[in-house]
Order: C-alpha cells, then sequence, then structure tokens
C-alpha cells in the first residue's frame, strides 16, 4: 500500500497494535530532515515538550486512527503535545512557525493543516492520556488496540468529537472526508449546530478557530 492510502481508522479494537503497526509503509529516521529530528526526537537537546521518537510516533498514529498525509500528522502532533497538559504558549507557537517557515517543503503545514494542529492541541489537553510521549508501547504490541486505547487513555468519543470538528474546518481536504466520524455510543456527541453551517459544537471540545 502507498503510503498516501495507508489510513487506520478506528473501527480496529480487535486487531493488536502491532497487527497495525506492521501494516504502516516503512521509512526510516535517518530519512527525516534534520530540522525536523531537531524539534520532534526527543534525544535531541533542542526538543519541544511531546517530542517522541519514530516508532512512538506511529503507535499514536494507530491508536487515533490516522494515516500519513500532514492533514493527519498536523492532528496527531498536536494531541501527542498537547497531553503534556502543560503545553508553553511559546514553544505551541514556535513549533506553528517552525513548520511553515523553517521545515523543508514536503515537511510544511499550511493554514488548514494548523487549524487541525490546534485542534489536535485541544484534544490532547482533554484527553484523559497523559504524556502520551512517554509511553513505552513495545509491551503493547500483542494488546487488541480497544485494550491498549483504554490503558492508556485513548477516548475514542472525544476523537470522533475532534474529527466531526475537523470535518467542519476543512470539509473538501481527502483527510476529512475519509475521518471516522459515526457516533460509537447512544451518547450524542455535538449539539447539532452545523446545519446551516454554523460551527459543530462539542460537549468535550470549545475550540475557535479563526
Amino acid at each position: 500500500m502507498h503510503w498516501m492510502e495507508w489510513n487506520p481508522g478506528l473501527n480496529n479494537d480487535d486487531l493488536t497494535l502491532r497487527e497495525v503497526y506492521d501494516s504502516l509503509p516503512g521509512y526510516s529516521q535517518s530519512e527525516i530532515n534534520w530540522i525536523v529530528r531537531a524539534l520532534e526526537n526527543p534525544k535531541s537537546p533542542f526538543a519541544l515538550t511531546g517530542a517522541i521518537d519514530l516508532f512512538g510516533h506511529d503507535c499514536v498514529h494507530v491508536l487515533l486512527g490516522r494515516g500519513l498525509l500532514a492533514q493527519d500528522e498536523a492532528f496527531v502532533i498536536g494531541f501527542t503535545m498537547g497531553t503534556s497538559k502543560h503545553l508553553s504558549s511559546w514553544q505551541h507557537n514556535f513549533f506553528k512557525f517552525a513548520t511553515q517557515h523553517l521545515y523543508p517543503k514536503e515537511y510544511r503545514f499550511d493554514d488548514n493543516d494548523l487549524k487541525i494542529f490546534d485542534l489536535g492541541v485541544e484534544c490532547g489537553i482533554k484527553s484523559p492520556c497523559k504524556e502520551i510521549y512517554k509511553i513505552d508501547f513495545r509491551p503493547m504490541l500483542d494488546m487488541p488496540l480497544g485494550e491498549v486505547r483504554a490503558k492508556v487513555g485513548i477516548d475514542k468519543q472525544l476523537l470522533l468529537d475532534a474529527y466531526r470538528i475537523e470535518q467542519w474546518f476543512v470539509p473538501q481536504s481527502p483527510v476529512s472526508r475519509r475521518l471516522p466520524v459515526r457516533h460509537i455510543s447512544n451518547k450524542p456527541t455535538l449539539r447539532e449546530g452545523n446545519v446551516n453551517g454554523s460551527s459543530p459544537v462539542s460537549d468535550g471540545l470549545s475550540i475557535g478557530i479563526g
């Protein structure tokens, strides 16, 4: 499968983390640009809050049900940083600056991606999951994803809320069109306020992005 098509989704609680992780198209740490590694690799002296190794980052993609396109990366990185629960405004803003002006072209986020990064940060802050970037997923590789999500505090309902909002913010992107937004319980996830184009409002997420 081409990396642009890979998209694990959230309807995979019965599969093990290893099964879904092994389906991910391969690439190595050495292929990642040095500026990206400087800010996002936990071994770097310049690493920002939420820096995580490549294996852990890929596991977060799996747990959040996200693919590998820029919009997906924006949410995954934002969520990861948000789980610190104390992300400083300067790191938040510097990362956004870096992804628009310092990163190589193929790694850069556009304005829509930055909106989704902000959404990911808020979702990470609101999530029961704490400091996901410090979790060692290797002992969990043979656990079903449903158990892994429960163990680390991934709230699928909160994710569905966020993805519904994301779909509203960036409705025409290929990523938004493939987002899992179906309800997974009888509890309403959103107050239905977007019939006439107004923003959906979530009980758990109150983000306002200009």
